[in-house]
């Protein structure tokens, strides 16, 4: 299994609308790649970092779950266009993406 991060660094003065992200564009994610092999998808939103009374280092992290690199390929193939132009609907950060396989538990 893969898992797919999205992060979204914290930055002061950006923009992260976490409603609309939890309410519209995660649930639009999962409907356009679940045909393509899109498992779960995970929200976390930043609260603050290890040093008590600073900031979170990312302001939101999606976490996308595929089988394979492939699949995730395959849905972005299909529909990364439209996933992607959905993003200044909540946010105005420069998201960094990151292929990850996931270890057995």
């Amino acid at each position: 299994m893969v898992c797919v991060s999205v992060l979204y660094p914290y930055s002061p003065g950006k923009r992260f609308d976490h409603d609309y992200y939890a309410r519209n564009h995660m649930p639009m994610v999962m409907e356009l790649c679940k045909p393509s092999g899109l498992i779960r998808y995970e929200i976390d939103r930043g609260l603050t970092s290890g040093t008590p009374g600073s900031s979170a280092p990312f302001a939101c992290i999606g976490r996308l779950y595929f089988n394979t690199a492939q699949e995730f390929q395959k849905a972005m193939e299909s529909h990364g266009p439209e996933i992607l132009g959905d993003v200044p609907n909540y946010t105005d950060i420069n998201l960094q993406i990151q292929v990850s396989q996931m270890s057995p538990s």
